[in-house]
């Protein structure tokens, strides 16, 4: 069993949601990534999203795409997210993490090269934004043959056949994308997501995990009574971007929304 499967697992039977919070590596500094992953987990955080920089991110918002072009200008690459895995994972060997970003970088380097440097950084899911699951069925199988989850992206529109695919080929979770347009942007209508988990239950076997639409705890707490888990990532970011000449203080910001966030949902 997968890490993802068994702490959905877990969190099930305690009747719990999962927090899933989504920085990108490298932002605002190379330095500050691995230091904040592990403050993620002290707050709560159940699963670790970690973005993959990328100079054309299309699924993402301002935010988010300010995040990439900060890490981009500090060197940042696919190879030295996935060192930055490694370093994580010398101290923490429980915590779910699953690299999130495009599949233009993995092209490059090729899927069996990525997938066996995945599994070297004890990686556990991946999330490919722009690789649908017509075209992902030959590195979701080198990732599924390595003990890696390919995550697919299912959106308000999506079909009950899209829903079936994507639960046949993914792993680990499905991820709901709240709203149309781009992360975050719009405000989450809980009635049409709750409409839509039902259609997705009633065509996959996967967790669900909800996002682009969650700002703050009171939003995680609606999303976490929906879906079995809650992805945040805008609103953490856009705390290191109000803070990019202290990113301690970032730190300790995000940390308390988390916290409030991990308390909103639990209670």
């Amino acid at each position: 069993m997968s890490r993802l499967a068994a702490k959905f697992e877990e969190l099930s039977k305690n009747g719990r949601k999962a927090l899933i919070p989504f920085i990108t590596a490298g932002d605002p500094n190379p330095n500050f990534t691995v230091p904040m992953m592990h403050a993620m987990v002290k707050a709560g955080a159940d699963i670790i999203e970690l973005g993959v920089p990328f100079s054309d991110p299309m699924a993402d918002g301002p935010v988010i795409q300010r995040a990439s072009e900060r890490a981009l200008a500090h060197k940042m690459s696919l190879r030295r997210t996935l060192a930055m895995a490694i370093e994580f994972r010398k101290t923490d060997s429980a915590t779910p993490l699953v690299l999130m970003g495009y599949l233009n970088p993995i092209e490059a380097m090729g899927y069996e090269d990525f997938a066996n440097a995945a599994q070297r950084a004890e990686v556990d899911g991946i999330l490919t934004v722009d690789l649908p699951p017509e075209e992902g069925e030959e590195c979701g199988a080198l990732l599924k043959a390595r003990g890696i989850d390919p995550i697919f992206l299912l959106a308000p529109n999506s079909s009950a056949e899209r829903i079936k695919k994507m639960g046949e080929i993914g792993a680990g979770y499905l991820y709901y994308v709240s709203l149309k347009g781009v992360t975050g942007a719009g405000h989450l209508n809980a009635a049409d997501v709750a409409q839509k988990l039902k259609e997705i239950r009633a065509n996959a076997i996967l967790p669900v995990g909800i996002g682009f639409g969650v700002k703050d705890a009171a939003t995680a707490k609606i999303v976490a009574a929906l879906g079995d888990g809650v992805v945040i990532g805008s609103a953490l970011i856009s705390r290191i971007e109000a803070n990019l000449d202290n990113p301690e203080r970032a730190k300790n910001e995000i940390v308390e929304m988390l916290a409030a966030m991990r308390q909103a949902m639990d209670n």
